[in-house]
């Protein structure tokens, strides 16, 4: 095993996936606008299993501030009404047959600050993330050492660019967080 082996581009790719996870679930979270991306992390307990909102039901946004679940199997229709009453988006759908129309009311400050704590967690699992990448990345680097793989020196200069990497990954979930709670709270 040579330093040649140690593959930084691979820790880059995982902690771009923790950043990407966090971009995805901000795309869910609520700012006052309808979007179809605010059920996405609603799952439903259907056909005996627990299955995302979007492979048992059409979502599209007709109206700027109403969202529309189409349900395909009537016998569904309680159990995606269940599952969107019980997520904490605060939304009450109304049932229509095998539509359900969510209207999305206003956001009122105390909202505005639930939903900013919100977006403050998922920056944070996004960061814890991204420190078990650099953790990982780390480790490996010392066991190389250790087996003799490569020198201290080495060892020292790869270990920089891993926290330098995890660094400039934390300010990226940082800034998305900051821009995140601006559009919240935004009126």
């Amino acid at each position: 095993m040579s330093s040649s082996e140690f593959d930084l581009a691979d820790l880059e790719r995982r902690m771009q996936g923790a950043l990407s996870v966090l971009k995805q679930e901000y795309s869910g979270l609520r700012t006052g606008r309808a979007s179809v991306n605010l059920l996405d992390p609603i799952t439903v307990d259907a056909y005996g299993s627990s299955m995302p909102l979007n492979q048992v039901a059409t979502v599209s946004v007709p109206e700027p501030r109403v969202i529309s679940v189409q349900v395909w199997d009537k016998t569904q229709v309680q159990a995606v009404d269940k599952a969107i009453r019980e997520s904490d988006l605060g939304l009450n759908p109304i049932v229509d047959g095998q539509l359900l129309r969510l209207p999305i009311p206003e956001l009122n400050e105390e909202r505005r600050v639930e939903i900013s704590k919100i977006a403050a967690k998922y920056a944070e699992q996004a960061k814890v993330a991204v420190r078990n990448v650099r953790r990982d990345g780390l480790e490996q680097l010392k066991k190389m050492e250790k087996d003799g793989d490569i020198g201290q020196d080495e060892q020292h200069t790869q270990g920089q660019k891993v926290q330098d990497l995890t660094d400039n990954l934390i300010k990226e979930i940082d800034e998305a967080l900051a821009a995140k709670e601006n559009e919240i709270m935004q009126i």
